[in-house]
């Protein structure tokens, strides 16, 4: 896989999960890494992690205020790389959590959830093709399984990742049809074990428990790590995938494929 030397790989949510596999993926590979995140002490942890060269910005993604302050306080390098990490459930114990079934689901809590998932990767989107566009880049975006089915105890959350399949579409063909080297694509993952999974399987001595029952119900019998899902971020971002835009990698341990009769 070709490397990212002498570039810059902005991501954001790398906090934790995901963007912060991401983001140390990245790293390993040579990319000057810039990891974002609403939670400024998160993302300087994965800075520190990611080792030497790497910065930690704080960015809110629903501000256009905030991605300027960040764009302009990059280090002096090109923008290659940009992974839209940043997300929430809205579901599950703590501020902002509420139900999301058809019936009770507020607008409240909608309009919060997009606000990260689907403007938030809009606000991205935008300044990334701004700072790509003299050099090209590579744009990936993390969508989820919930955006491909009815999930209907997340009417909120599964509206915003099936919209960020549209966006990454729209995206790719724009800049293709302006004549710009920047590519978009979306990872999307299945059931992946990280904290964003911590509503339902909670924290206590049984969530091994709960984990191994998820992953019963996935082919390849388990759940997946944010380390695997970043694999396929590094090479949707990489030279490697030149020939690749406007499309999703699904990382779901055959899920879509649907079920399997297991054997024995």
């Amino acid at each position: 896989m070709a490397g990212f030397e002498g570039r810059i790989a902005l991501v954001t949510g790398a906090g934790s999960g995901i963007g912060r596999a991401a983001a140390l993926r990245l790293a390993r590979d040579g990319a000057i890494v810039v990891a974002t995140d609403v939670r400024g002490d998160a993302a300087r942890e994965t800075a520190l992690l990611a080792g030497s060269g790497a910065v930690a910005l704080e960015l809110d993604v629903r501000d256009p205020a905030s991605w300027e302050r960040v764009l302009a306080s990059l280090p002096a390098a090109p923008l290659g790389v940009l992974v839209n990490g940043a997300g929430v459930t809205g579901l599950g114990a703590g501020a902002g959590a509420a139900a999301q079934d058809p019936e009770t689901l507020s607008l409240e809590t909608l309009r919060a959830v997009l606000a990260v998932n689907l403007e938030g990767v809009v606000l991205g989107c935008r300044y990334a093709i701004r700072a790509m566009r003299e050099r090209g880049g590579s744009i990936v975006n993390v969508s989820s399984r919930a955006g491909s089915i009815g999930v209907p105890g997340a009417v909120a959350y599964g509206a915003s990742k099936a919209a960020v399949g549209s966006v990454t579409r729209s995206v790719a063909l724009h800049c293709a049809g302006a004549g710009l080297a920047v590519r978009c694509n979306a990872v999307v993952p299945g059931a992946i074990d990280t904290p964003m999974w911590g509503a339902l399987l909670g924290d206590g001595p049984d969530r091994a428990e709960r984990a191994a029952r998820v992953g019963a119900e996935v082919p390849l019998g388990r759940m997946g790590t944010a380390e695997e899902v970043a694999e396929a971020i590094a090479w949707l971002a990489s030279d490697g995938a030149a020939y690749v835009t406007g499309t999703e990698i699904v990382v779901d341990g055959g899920m879509a494929a649907g079920p399997v009769a297991r054997r024995g």
